[in-house]
């Protein structure tokens, strides 16, 4: 749809029954997330605070809480983006067929970003950062946060709109050292375009300009998180999505300012300034810590007539930003893949945390003339895969071949793992990359990012047929309390509380000598954990446990293990010790005051009766 504002985009939700108010007065601090986690649990509508505590200002979220919704928002445009992005990952098609895709690139062409006059919506009134909504999602944040920002930056060689960035990079309002007003923290990942920027800017000694929008139509958003093809403006393709052409003007201070958005907040990032940031609850589902990162120098905060404040909460997925991503997945399903050649199929696991765990599939065409198959070409594909982008920030890269299994897909993640592991030969298919890069919000390799990759490959026939129950022979050391099959060939082990490396050490050395003594040709995979009932009572919480809480360098292990010509393999079953360590950080853990506060909301008379 062509919404001009997120004012239109409200109403037409709340008349097609995608969105209700909460008319009671809600606190920000925890529950205005606690209200958001329990209706986005519940595959609830899009939520609209009417009265939040010490603001004017009221607030929408969970606007993309399910795919459902979100194309619904969309409907009108979806396909033509999906041919769209098809047809910058392939112009090609656009010469083979002018007039089938004639509608589509004038859909591109008339959405080029248009400049418009000072007085726009936007300009319409002037506030400061303490008059905001204070939202604070989880008991550890470091202070408010805005979770749904659409963060603008310039190229200081190649000025101007069309080389600009957009991106959604976390914003700290307030709290820890920053002067309430004047000062706010921008997050951002070392990856991202905001980042190439602020450095081109330090070198020239300059500050750098940044406009923070919020709200406005909801094609802008979504567009800041896209993984676009490189030359596609996030502004173009949020004109195209939207069905508007992005508007926007230049203040005064030559800020870049959005005119359709709700809310903008200008400022610049000094070279080299900053100031501690966090915590802040992640989608990893843990807190990201205290680190410097830049600090922005507020000057202005302006707002549209009657203007809402929008925002999400994250956490352990899945969440609302899961629905991003299958929208996102949705929209560019073929572009990741056809700018690897060989690459038919990428996942980034949202149940791991979406960076920890990646699945692919890839051909495996080298050597057709040998009888053996063996990983070949998707060993390429794999290091063109953990090179691209936001897929870099992976640890674990699980990677098969197509021929294999036709009908394989990266979305099955039980049945996935068991294609793998029940192909892999461990003495010679991983692969790993030490002390290199990980995610900024990762912390299992003890250091900002900082940490270790490793890819699990197969190809070829079956080597083994994996446990679909244990054996009653089988037997572990008593140190261990227990083992649990979580999926065919992959058995959690209850371990005592990690304490050291050196202690590590001497534990998989007593498990490992009494696995060699057995037969292990069913188990691929042994996870050491915290709670085996938790970790094996679904496939997310194995998952979210084995892969969030190790580092490949220095917690995988195996049984009957060697090194040989600097390549390191096992004999038996891989063993990965995904136990919580000093150096982790904590994992998030609701307000039981605050939910029973939620409790409330949803018993008869309560606005969110029928919906929890």
């Amino acid at each position: 749809m062509g919404y001009n504002s997120l004012q239109t985009c409200i109403n037409d939700l709340e008349n097609n029954g995608h969105l209700i108010r909460i008319r009671e007065e809600v606190d920000p601090y925890l529950e205005m997330a606690a209200i958001h986690l329990r209706v986005f649990e519940n595959e609830g509508p899009a939520l609209y605070f009417e009265n939040v505590k010490g603001s004017r200002f009221p607030a929408v979220s969970n606007l993309f809480g399910t795919l459902d919704r979100s194309k619904f928002i969309f409907r009108d445009t979806l396909e033509k983006i999906k041919i769209l992005v098809d047809l910058k990952t392939d112009p090609v098609k656009a010469i083979k067929n002018p007039f089938k895709y004639l509608d589509v690139s004038l859909t591109a062409l008339s959405a080029l970003p248009m400049k418009t006059g000072r007085n726009a919506p936007i300009n319409f009134g002037r506030t400061q950062i303490s008059e905001l909504p204070q939202i604070v999602n989880w008991p550890m944040d470091g202070g408010p946060f805005v979770t749904m920002p659409q963060v603008y930056t310039e190229d200081a060689d190649k000025p101007g709109i069309m080389n600009a960035n957009l991106g959604m990079y976390r914003i700290q309002l307030g709290g820890n050292e920053y002067v309430l007003n004047e000062e706010v923290g921008l997050h951002y990942q070392i990856h991202r375009g905001i980042g190439v920027h602020q450095t081109k800017a330090n070198a020239k000694g300059q500050p750098l300009k940044v406009s923070i929008f919020v709200g406005g139509p909801p094609s802008h958003p979504l567009s800041a998180v896209m993984p676009l093809p490189e030359g596609l403006s996030e502004m173009t393709f949020a004109g195209a999505l939207g069905n508007r052409r992005f508007r926007y003007f230049y203040d005064e201070e030559g800020f870049c300012i959005s005119a359709d958005a709700d809310f903008v907040i200008t400022g610049t990032v000094e070279p080299y300034a900053n100031k501690p940031e966090g915590p802040f609850g992640d989608h990893l589902g843990y807190y990201s810590l205290v680190h410097p990162f830049p600090l922005m120098k507020v000057h202005k905060v302006y707002h549209r007539k009657n203007p809402v404040w929008s925002f999400t909460v994250v956490g352990r997925p899945p969440q609302e930003d899961t629905s991003f991503g299958a929208l996102i997945h949705e929209i560019t399903g073929s572009a990741i893949p056809s700018e690897i050649p060989g690459l038919h199929e990428v996942n980034a696991v949202d149940a791991a945390g979406v960076h920890p765990l990646l699945f692919a599939i890839g051909s495996e065409r080298y050597t057709p003339y040998l009888a053996e198959r063996k990983p070949q070409e998707i060993l390429t594909i794999a290091n063109h895969i953990l090179g691209k982008n936001q897929l870099s920030l992976a640890k674990y890269l699980f990677i098969s071949a197509k021929e294999d299994d036709p009908s394989l897909h990266t979305h099955d993640i039980g049945g996935f793992l068991i294609h793998v592991l029940e192909r892999m030969d461990f003495r010679s298919d991983l692969h790993f990359h030490t002390n290199t890069t990980i995610d900024t919000l990762d912390y299992t390799g003890g250091a900002l990012n900082s940490g270790s990759k490793v890819v699990f490959a197969a190809a070829g026939e079956k080597k083994r047929e994996l446990w679909r129950e244990l054996p009653a022979a089988l037997t572990i050391p008593s140190v261990f309390s227990g083992i649990k099959l979580a999926l065919p060939g992959i058995a959690a082990i209850e371990a005592p509380a990690y304490q050291n490396e050196e202690k590590t050490e001497k534990e998989i050395g007593i498990l490992n000598e009494q696995l060699r003594k057995e037969d292990l040709k069913g188990l691929a995979l042994i996870v050491l954990c915290d709670d085996a009932d938790f970790a094996t009572a679904s496939v997310n919480n194995l998952v979210w446990i084995t892969f969030t809480r190790s580092n490949p360098s220095h917690d995988i292990y195996g049984v009957n293990s060697f090194t040989r010509y600097k390549h390191w393999g096992c004999e038996g079953p891989v063993i990965i010790d995904a136990r919580k360590k000093p150096h982790h950080a904590p994992e998030l853990i609701k307000d039981p005051d605050v939910e029973r506060r939620v409790d409330r909301l949803g018993e008869k008379g309560g606005s969110l009766y029928g919906v929890i």
